[in-house]
């Protein structure tokens, strides 16, 4: 006989997870700049800075983690998979984008050491970590709610985030709409590789290496030709991710009962 859902149990896991992400929102809004300077006036090291800035802004969600976990960490973000095959598969799932990139730019390289890491490296690991690991990981993995609806509250506050790119309403919409599908695609790529979330951190982080490596565009949005390239990339990800899957004799994850509620 199979066990009934424990709702109660559920919408208290719900209620606290929007709670410790609401206080990480605020910290991080509010003191992610000052912490870092802070830190970076003592160690004069942009990355560590940047790195523990991160992290300070973090405790609360990683908290929450830890303590709803059975004091766990790493396995219910998805840390424990295996991250050299995630690296090199999105490093060949990205290569259209880096050549895309390159041609529109004439191969100009236009990042600097400081825009790597807060925009590469940490971006890509932290925001996957949060918003992925965190916010969408912990409501469909420990609670009935299906893909769209874990996904949809977590997309829309990392799209959100975005807006700041442009003042221009129809770009901040696109703006919005990009890294919503972005968050989407991050989202899918964690669940199908069985929550292994370095997937999608080396995707978040190839991704926007190869937008920042050429200086393709001043925001997330970016121009016809080099969405095109970014298209072929998403394709070349979703399509190798299901074929690798069928060779394996597994099927896909998110299918009609896991899409709203399983």
């Amino acid at each position: 006989m199979t066990k009934p859902p424990n709702v109660s149990k559920e919408n208290k896991h719900i209620l606290m997870l929007a709670g410790f992400f609401g206080l990480y929102f605020l910290l991080n809004r509010l003191f992610f700049a000052d912490i870092y300077y802070f830190i970076n006036d003592i160690v004069n090291l942009y990355f560590i800075s940047f790195l523990l800035a991160y992290i300070i802004v973090g405790i609360p969600l990683l908290g929450f983690v830890y303590t709803s976990n059975n004091k766990s960490i790493l396995k219910p973000l998805g840390l424990e998979g295996n991250a050299l095959k995630a690296v090199l598969y999105s490093f060949l799932f990205t290569i259209p984008m880096f050549a895309g990139s390159g041609i529109i730019s004439g191969f100009s390289f236009g990042i600097s050491g400081e825009r790597f890491w807060f925009y590469c490296v940490f971006a890509a690991f932290f925001e996957e970590l949060y918003y992925r690991g965190i916010f969408f990981g912990q409501l469909y993995r420990k609670t009935r709610l299906g893909f769209l609806p874990a996904l949809f509250f977590s997309a829309v506050v990392f799209a959100s985030l975005h807006l700041y790119q442009s003042n221009a309403f129809y770009t901040m919409l696109g703006i919005f709409l990009t890294t919503f599908l972005g968050a989407g695609l991050f989202a899918w790529l964690y669940v199908e590789w069985g929550y292994n979330l370095w997937i999608s951190i080396a995707m978040h982080f190839f991704m926007n290496l190869s937008w920042e490596i050429f200086s393709i565009s001043e925001n997330a949005l970016g121009n016809l030709s080099a969405n095109w390239f970014r298209l072929v990339t998403i394709v070349l990800a979703i399509g190798t991710t299901i074929i690798l899957k069928k060779r394996k004799g597994l099927g896909l994850a998110i299918t009609k009962k896991t899409l709203f509620v399983k």
